[in-house]
C-alpha cells in the first residue's frame, strides 16, 4: 500500500525514502475568494479533481489590507488576481492608521474560517497551508510600493507600523494553524536587490519575518515553507530561517532545485514546475518537465509545484498530466 499524503509530504521535507514525491497545483478562484465558505467549495471542488498530496489556500493577494481599508477588483487577469483600487496607504503620515485589528472580526477572520472548513470537508490526511505573507510585503500591498521610499524617509514611521502588521500576522498564523491549517506558505516579495539593500532588508525585512516563522513553529507547524519571490533575491537570507522547504521560481530565473538542495541539505525544496508554462504545455510536454525536475531531486527531497501562482486558464489536462508525472514510483536499483 502506497503512503498517504501526510506521510508523503513529511517523508519529503524529511529527505526519507518516498513511494513518489508529493505534489500540489494552485490558482486563484477569482469571484469564488471573497469568502470562507466560497473559498473552501472552490478548493475542495480542486482538490477532489487532481488529489494533491497538500493544498495551498487561495485567498486573494491582497487580503492582509482588507481590514485596514483596501479594496480591489477582479478585472480578468490570466492569473485571477484582482486590480487594486483603494491603497491605505498614500502618504508617510498613514502609516499611524496601521494599528492592530482583532482577527476574529473582517476578512481575516473569512482567512482563519477557511482553513476550518477545508479540513472538515478533506478530513486529515491531505496537509493544508495557510498563505501567510511578510510584514514588508503587506506593506508593500497597503502602499502601492511606497514602503520601499519611506523607510529612507520616515524609519520610525515604517518600524511602528511593522510591528503592528507583524503582530497581525502572527494572530493569523496562530490561529489558522488551531483552525485546521498544518502549516504556512509565508511568501516575501521584498527580499531582492530590486526593491532594497541587503542592510535594509535585513532591518524592515528579516527582523519582522523571522517572529512570524517562530510563531508557526510554536503553533505546532509541520510544514512550513518559504516562498521567495522574483529576481535577484536574498536567497540565502531566507534559505537560512527556520523552515522546513523553500519555494522560488527555479524554471524561470533559478537557482536550479540541484544547486538548492546541495546548498541547503535540512531544506526541501517546493517547485518544478514552470508556472507560465503549464497552460500552454502539451500533455507529453508536461511530463518530460516534471521528469527533468526528479531527476535533479534524484527523487528526494522534492515537492513537485509550481514556482509561483499559475494562470486560470490552464487546461484540465495539462493540470492532470502533472499529477500523473509526479505520481511515477520511484525505481530503486
Amino acid at each position: 500500500m502506497g503512503m498517504t499524503p501526510h506521510e508523503r509530504v513529511l517523508a519529503a521535507l524529511a529527505g526519507k525514502p518516498l513511494d513518489c514525491p508529493p505534489v500540489s497545483l494552485w490558482r486563484h478562484f477569482p469571484e469564488k475568494d471573497q469568502t470562507a465558505r466560497d473559498l473552501a467549495t472552490a478548493t475542495v471542488e480542486w482538490q477532489h479533481m487532481l488529489d494533491l498530496d497538500f493544498i495551498k489556500l487561495m485567498f486573494p493577494g491582497d487580503y492582509p489590507t482588507i481590514d485596514w481599508g483596501g479594496r480591489s477588483e477582479f478585472r480578468g487577469a490570466l492569473t485571477g488576481t484582482r486590480e487594486v483600487i483603494r491603497y491605505p496607504v498614500q502618504a508617510p503620515e498613514d502609516w499611524r492608521k496601521i494599528t492592530f485589528i482583532n482577527v476574529d472580526t473582517g476578512f481575516n477572520a473569512e482567512i482563519i474560517q477557511t482553513c476550518r472548513l477545508v479540513r472538515e470537508a478533506i478530513g486529515p490526511d491531505v496537509p493544508i497551508l495557510q498563505t501567510i505573507f511578510s510584514p514588508l510585503t503587506i506593506a508593500k500591498k497597503l502602499s502601492n510600493g511606497l514602503v520601499m521610499d519611506h523607510i529612507r524617509t520616515h524609519p520610525a514611521l515604517v518600524h511602528r507600523a511593522l510591528e503592528c502588521i507583524q503582530e497581525v500576522t502572527i494572530q493569523i498564523t496562530k490561529k489558522s494553524l488551531a483552525a485546521g491549517a498544518n502549516g504556512i506558505f509565508f511568501a516575501t516579495q521584498c527580499a531582492t536587490s530590486d526593491l532594497v539593500s541587503r542592510e535594509e532588508y535585513t532591518e524592515f525585512g528579516l527582523q519582522y519575518d523571522l517572529p512570524v516563522l517562530t510563531a508557526a513553529s510554536e503553533g505546532g507547524s509541520i510544514f512550513t515553507l518559504v516562498h521567495i519571490h522574483g529576481a535577484n533575491t536574498y536567497f540565502d537570507m531566507l534559505a537560512k530561517t527556520n523552515v522546513h522547504a523553500i519555494s522560488w521560481h527555479d524554471r524561470r530565473i533559478g537557482p536550479s532545485i540541484k544547486e538548492v538542495l546541495k546548498s541547503y541539505p535540512d531544506k526541501a525544496a517546493v517547485c518544478g514546475i514552470d508556472e507560465a508554462m503549464i497552460a500552454s504545455m502539451e500533455p507529453d510536454e508536461m511530463i518530460v518537465h516534471i521528469k527533468h525536475a526528479r531527476k535533479q531531486a534524484e527523487d528526494r527531497s522534492l515537492l513537485i509545484a509550481p514556482g509561483c501562482v499559475i494562470p486560470v486558464s490552464t487546461p484540465e489536462v495539462n493540470l492532470k498530466a502533472a499529477v500523473k508525472a509526479s505520481r511515477q514510483p520511484i525505481c530503486r536499483a
